[in-house]
């Protein structure tokens, strides 16, 4: 009997494969049997990744290639590279995206402290930065007759969070240019192609650590906020966003398409 969730071989491809999400789903798919690589700016830390990861034996494997998500041509070069190597490209994960404190509105700020420039910066680096590397890799997909991408929003795609104007909007674009795209492709190039999206709720980052800890490990009133909120009462897990990234780019979501899974602890839900 076919086994739905095998992914044993799945040449799979995640862009900012370095931070702390990216990394911990890339490990588990190179021990579920995927042919991992992770693309990311940050080689030093590309090549630790790799090397803690291939000290465990996995049964798959894991590679990193160095990129930017917004420089198309190198992208290509990465795509060329992975084709020579494998012959295909199964699965893309648009892991990729960021902040910065020109697109947020603290406090003790006002809508008119925004700086428009780094909003852009935060538009593209997010929205633009998922639309150029599927553009990239889902043309050996259309080639293949078959693929898998998953973009990643977030729960400020839901709902207007406080602070995160730039970030906010850039994660609505991202829900809506997957629900697009799955159109798009289904109809122009067939069943085999699925789009879909997880949006994760609260996980501890690089990124978002300052904004929801103290220096002692305590949380902030943000943190506290988020807590609150989130009827199982914690921060998420990263490895626990990879079980619904391994359904989606599984044959066991082989009619699924145009969502956006919900992985928050039950955030999303909470209404009071």
């Amino acid at each position: 009997m076919q086994n739905l969730f095998d992914i044993k071989g799945n040449v799979t491809v995640i862009t900012g494969g370095t931070g702390v999400l990216g990394r911990a789903i890339a490990r588990y798919l190179a021990h579920e049997g995927a042919k991992v690589i992770i693309l990311g700016r940050k080689e030093q830390v590309g090549r630790e990744i790799v090397e803690s990861v291939m000290s465990e034996k996995p049964v798959g494997s894991i590679e990193f290639m160095q990129t930017d998500v917004m420089d198309q041509r190198l992208l290509e070069a990465n795509r060329d590279a992975i084709l020579e190597r494998y012959g295909r490209i199964d699965t893309l994960l648009n892991a990729a995206g960021g902040n910065q404190k020109g697109a947020t509105i603290a406090s003790d700020q006002n809508f008119f402290d925004l700086d428009p420039e780094q909003f852009q910066k935060v538009l593209s680096l997010n929205l633009t930065g998922t639309v150029i590397p599927t553009q990239v890799f889902l043309k050996p997909m259309v080639e293949q007759g078959r693929g898998a991408i998953i973009n990643f929003s977030s729960m400020a795609a839901f709902r207007p969070m406080t602070r995160v104007c730039g970030y906010a909007a850039a994660k609505a674009g991202i829900s809506n240019f997957t629900a697009y795209m799955a159109t798009e492709c289904a109809k122009k190039f067939g069943e085999g192609i699925r789009v879909n999206a997880i949006a994760p709720g609260f996980f501890i980052t690089e990124q978002n650590r300052s904004l929801l800890t103290n220096p002692d490990g305590s949380f902030t009133e943000r943190g506290r906020d988020v807590i609150r909120q989130t009827p199982f009462g914690r921060m998420g897990d990263p490895e626990e966003l990879c079980g619904t990234i391994h359904y989606l780019m599984s044959d066991a979501a082989k009619f699924v398409t145009g969502t956006v899974a919900v992985v928050d602890g039950g955030f999303n839900a909470f209404a009071m």
